[in-house]
């Protein structure tokens, strides 16, 4: 299911024009205006600029880990240089970033004060949108091979994505499991085949979108775990913030949840996918999408068919598919190229909550 057609060839396009749209709808009615703090990995920051960027009414201001991006993630980020975008290289990790988001917008006067809003996944309207795209390719594919229900395989970082797919089972889409994949940052895959989510450090990798251990979508559904209770919710997170560590009812002792099958695949094995895909069948996985097709492939099991998400086009990631492939070049786009030798702009800012605050008052 690829989904890289965007603007920034990442699937964060789909969701994040759409939001565009809407928040210049929704500002143009009520005549305010809106500040968005974002937080990126590598992906949505650059999808988030590219669907507010000179929008009137929206100033976006958007953190990503310094020297933690790939170069062109980078590039389409800070080449943008749009009055109403700011760039924040954070000189930390992504979750370092995500934190200072979260602390900021939970502080209601300053957000009040500065019109704060979010397009990170934790904006609801986000998955929201990314729901259809597992309703019609289940149903697509449930036309075309008479299966009563399909499985999704999902590269997965910050749960967002893969929680629209849930909630589009709980809507009654004919979808069977979801196959959850990760890298070496493997907090979500360890959760689904133990029932302890337990932090660990961040490790860089070839995949760096989901270079992540805290994944904020995860509350969500968390939140049903727990019996729709947000006391319990808000009391086993404190202890997680505190402790690093929590556990969930399951299922059973072997089934945490039976709706999630799960699996991690480290850099040599989805570099091997993007290889052995390239030669075999001419594809370009990029390595993120070959992420999740190393982790389908090792738990498909039965009849039913896997769609496998594509979250990014290959272009993005070209070290990662030259060193699998053997070949420079290979699933090329000639808008990653024109960002070659542009002009960009960037903060860098220490990791700090307060930092960021005074940069954001200082700029509006």
């Amino acid at each position: 299911l690829e989904l890289f057609h965007g603007p920034t060839l990442a699937f964060k396009d789909v969701a994040l024009q759409f939001l565009g749209n809407l928040f210049s709808y929704i500002l143009s009615r009520s005549g305010s205006k809106l500040n968005i703090l974002a937080a990126t990995s590598g992906d949505t920051g650059s999808a988030a600029i590219a669907g507010v960027r000179g929008r009137e009414g929206i100033n976006i201001f958007v953190m990503h880990p310094h020297n933690r991006v790939s170069a062109i993630q980078k590039l389409q980020m800070t080449t943008v240089l749009d009055a109403n975008v700011h760039n924040i290289a954070v000189e930390g990790t992504f979750d370092d970033a995500q934190n200072i988001m979260k602390s900021i917008a939970s502080d209601l006067d300053f957000k009040r004060k500065f019109s704060l809003g979010a397009v990170n996944s934790v904006n609801w309207a986000r998955v929201l949108a990314q729901i259809v795209y597992y309703v019609y390719a289940a149903l697509q594919v449930k036309n075309s091979t008479g299966s009563e229900a399909v499985r999704f395989c999902v590269p997965t970082g910050n749960f967002g994505n893969i929680l629209a797919g849930w909630y589009a089972i709980q809507m009654g889409a004919p979808i069977g499991q979801l196959i959850l994949a990760t890298n070496r940052n493997d907090i979500l895959s360890r959760f689904f085949n133990t029932g302890v989510y337990s932090l660990g450090a961040v490790s860089q990798t070839i995949s760096p979108s989901m270079d992540i251990q805290v994944a904020s979508n995860f509350e969500r559904y968390l939140y049903y775990k727990f019996d729709s209770d947000p006391a319990v919710l808000r009391e086993k997170m404190k202890s997680f913030a505190h402790s690093g560590s929590l556990t969930t009812p399951v299922e059973s002792e072997t089934v945490t949840d039976s709706l999630f099958a799960a699996g991690s695949a480290g850099e040599k094995a989805t570099r091997a996918t993007i290889g052995k895909y390239y030669r075999e069948y001419d594809y370009v996985l990029d390595p993120h999408s070959a992420v999740g097709v190393t982790v389908a492939e090792a738990l498909s099991l039965g009849d039913s068919p896997v769609i496998c998400l594509a979250t990014a086009h290959p272009a993005k990631f070209p070290e990662a598919v030259r060193e699998a492939t053997g070949k420079p070049g290979v699933g090329s786009h000639p808008a990653i190229a024109a960002l070659e030798g542009l002009e960009s702009r960037c903060v860098v800012l220490p990791a700090e909550e307060e930092a960021v605050r005074k940069f954001i008052a200082e700029t509006l």
